[in-house]
């Protein structure tokens, strides 16, 4: 049973939502906080810390402290017990300040004569915003009971910051959060560049009681917040297909954590304490927060994970606020989430200007449909659904992964003329749309272009690609919540056909698995998973699914010639085991009297090492071979091309993985296999134009780098190129790169 009688730490809170409902500027209602806070506690020191900037912490207000040392002293973040306790969102409780770690004495501020310290972080759902000390002549710790009430005052304050409470007055330029201009550094998704307005995903809650008036109604609100967060949850549960396996272990763990009595428990104490129900919930968000970024274990992660976010669900019933908040999609709107699953991405389609999420990684289903429908994309993009606000402009370079947030108009301006510059280029490129890529000595070079979406297809005959080398299959399952059937991919697979009206059309069988786990598949916790239980691994495993889409790929061909690949081969047993099973899957719709391709190639995708050292035999019973760049090159350099320490580490024009390529490249010229490069290098002008060098002479890209790649190929000289780069290996260079640019500096 909660014990409502009043408590110390509701009756500080009682005054000071009286002292923030009177009447004043922002300087004025920190002022009397701190005195109010100083008094109740009997210390002889209260001050308040906000941050200025995002590593800044200014003195705001004091009671104890010289007065003329407000607004005046600084620190940054990690700097000095404050910063401490600013960085780490972690309270300090010292007996004896001057003795702690890291401890700095501000001359100016008047302190040396105080002894005991103690700062609690003013945060909100893991949003810093500044730090709460008390401190006092005498050395003691203060207790447990009044380090909880310090931390429920300053939930309090977190969230009158929020509402711009403290602004006005000194205080003008700071204090309020969601105004200064602010730069993401986030990595690469997709490529290019687009300014817009900003649309969250998810609209941030805004605690507009944090102060309860009365504890029973409160706990009644709250009991009666978390019945219909269960029921929501039963019904959820009840909509899901019995196959639905992932989606409903999440449910089942969501339903596990609304039934757990100590998180019940903990948000009645604070209730007790004289919070609201809502800013209860958000308090032990924050404290989940904070044990999610110390927990080591990553199944701990998560479920501190799954907290958030149920905390998140608890909070929209008990304040009304869902997704849906009647406001109006801005013009030219930059999607921001923390991530962001294919459908709902899909959902909104190509109104988007821009994608930025805090999560995410380059092979992710989001980047994928990113890249498809040619959206600008920046993934770990940290705290930015915290600091951002719909309708604020921003900025999305997705060529540099960075991100500006209400930039200053002299970094717009920048920004316009990089888009402009782009936009001028585009329309050099579209005159040689019709033209082949044929270098000035004749040799010609086949560009293609990537694809995963009817979407995509109408950039086949706008970007001037002379074909799809790679249809991305596995969307159509990363997209849905159960297996698609196979009349339904029959359908898309000749709408596809349909749309590429005569050229060809290389479909890639199903890649999942490692970054691309569908809905419906149980997940495997592999240690590695870009190096397990993926791609054509899996459909050999699971043959029913890849005959299934074997079947689906033949019928949507009704004839026209088809070309299929197969993803990941490590071994040439995985391409014979796979063709077989297409064969015979041909055979038998012929006997069922349907109409079979007179003309089908069979291709491996070339991902893996030990394939540029399978026998010849391999090589021959290709009828072609595209190499899958972006996996070849992790695998080459043993480096994760989802981790950002090591991505960028390794250079593609590497003479060391120029020379593999060379192999393959002969092998494929003894075998008279015709081969082809697909991966982001393959867009990417200079890699392309050393590739056509070396004598590949088909390159698969995303539809927007066709018209560069061939601008470059029809200036340049491949055979010239080639000696230039072999007198660079011949003299010890381990990158290209530069006699290559120099090459195409004096074109």
């Amino acid at each position: 049973m909660v014990d409502y009688s009043d408590s110390d730490s509701r009756t500080l809170l009682k005054r000071l939502r009286d002292t923030l409902a009177t009447d004043g500027d922002g300087q004025d209602r920190l002022n009397r906080i701190t005195h109010l806070i100083a008094d109740s506690l009997d210390t002889q020191v209260c001050s308040i810390y906000l941050f200025r900037d995002p590593e800044t912490l200014e003195l705001c207000a004091t009671e104890g402290l010289n007065p003329e040392a407000v607004h005046r002293t600084r620190m940054r973040l990690g700097e000095g017990l404050v910063g401490r306790v600013a960085r780490s969102g972690q309270p300090i409780n010292s007996a004896d300040a001057p003795s702690e770690p890291g401890f700095r004495y501000m001359a100016e501020t008047g302190e040396e004569i105080y002894s005991s310290f103690v700062g609690v972080p003013i945060q909100r759902v893991g949003e810093k915003l500044g730090v709460l000390v008390v401190q006092s002549k005498e050395k003691r710790s203060f207790t447990d009971d009044e380090l909880y009430g310090l931390d429920v005052v300053a939930m309090v304050l977190a969230e009158m910051t929020e509402l711009g409470a403290f602004v006005g007055g000194e205080n003008a330029d700071i204090g309020a959060t969601h105004r200064f201009t602010v730069m993401f550094r986030g990595a690469t998704g997709q490529e290019g560049a687009a300014e817009g307005r900003v649309w969250l995903h998810e609209p941030r809650v805004v605690v507009t009681n944090p102060v309860g008036e009365d504890p029973e109604t409160e706990q009644a609100r709250l009991e009666d917040g978390i019945k219909e967060l269960r029921k929501r949850i039963d019904e959820m549960l009840s909509n899901i297909t019995v196959i639905d396996k992932d989606q409903r272990q999440v449910l089942e763990t969501f339903k596990m954590l609304a039934a757990s009595k100590g998180w019940k428990r903990r948000m009645s104490e604070d209730i007790a304490a004289g919070l609201s129900a809502e800013a209860a919930v958000e308090k032990e968000q924050n404290a989940a927060r904070a044990r999610m970024q110390l927990a080591p274990d990553p199944y701990l992660r998560e479920r501190l994970n799954d907290l958030d976010d149920l905390s998140n669900r608890l909070l929209r019933i008990l304040t009304g606020q869902g997704s849906d908040t009647g406001a109006e999609m801005p013009e030219n709107p930059v999607l921001l989430a923390r991530n962001i699953g294919p459908a709902e991405l899909l959902d909104y389609g190509r109104k988007l200007k821009g994608v930025v999420l805090e999560e995410g990684s380059v092979g992710s289903h989001a980047a994928i449909v990113a890249r498809a429908l040619s959206i600008p994309l920046v993934i770990h993009a940290g705290r930015i659904t915290a600091e951002a606000l719909n309708g604020d402009p921003i900025l999305v370079d997705g060529d540099q992964g960075v991100v500006h947030l209400r930039p200053e108009e002299s970094v717009a301006h920048a920004f316009r003329d990089k888009i402009a510059m782009q936009a001028e280029a585009q329309k050099r490129y579209a005159d040689l749309r019709d033209l082949p890529a044929t270098d000035i000595s004749g040799q010609t070079v086949s560009l293609l272009m990537n694809a995963g979406l009817m979407a995509d297809l109408p950039s086949l005959k706008g970007s001037g690609a002379e074909g799809v080398g790679l249809f991305r299959t596995e969307l159509q399952f990363l997209t849905r919540t159960r297996v698609p059937r196979r009349g339904e991919l029959a359908q898309l697979y000749a709408r596809v056909m349909d749309a590429a009206d005569g050229k060809r059309v290389y479909f890639r069988t199903l890649d999942i698995g490692s970054d691309k786990v569908v809905p419906y598949m149980k997940p495997q916790d592999e240690p590695n998973p870009a190096m397990g239980w993926r791609a054509l691994r899996v459909g050999l495993d699971k043959p029913g699914v890849l005959r299934m889409q074997l079947q689906a790929l033949l019928r949507a061909g009704n004839g026209r010639p088809m070309s299929i690949m197969f993803p990941f081969i490590a071994l040439p047993e995985e391409f014979y085991a796979a063709r077989d099973m297409l064969f015979r899957v041909r055979d038998r719709e012929a006997e069922m009297g349907r109409v079979v391709p007179e003309e089908l190639s069979i291709g491996a995708m070339l991902e893996t090492p030990s394939l540029g050292f399978a026998p010849d035999s391999f090589y021959n019973a290709c009828d072609f071979i595209s190499i899958g760049g972006n996996d070849l090159k992790q695998f080459f350099f043993a480096a994760d091309r989802e981790n950002e320490r090591v991505r960028k580490r390794y250079d593609t024009l590497d003479t060391s993985f120029l020379t593999f390529l060379e192999r393959i490249i002969a092998r494929c010229a003894v075998a008279n296999t015709p081969l082809s490069f697909c991966g982001e290098d393959a867009g990417r002008p200079i890699e392309a134009l050393t590739f056509a060098a070396l004598g590949i002479r088909a390159l698969s890209m995303r539809p927007a780098s066709i018209g560069p790649v061939k601008h470059l190929i029809r200036r340049s000289d491949l055979g010239e190129l080639r000696q230039i780069i072999q007198r660079a290996r011949n003299e010890g260079h381990t990158s290209v790169r530069p006699v290559v640019t120099s090459y195409l500096a004096h074109l």
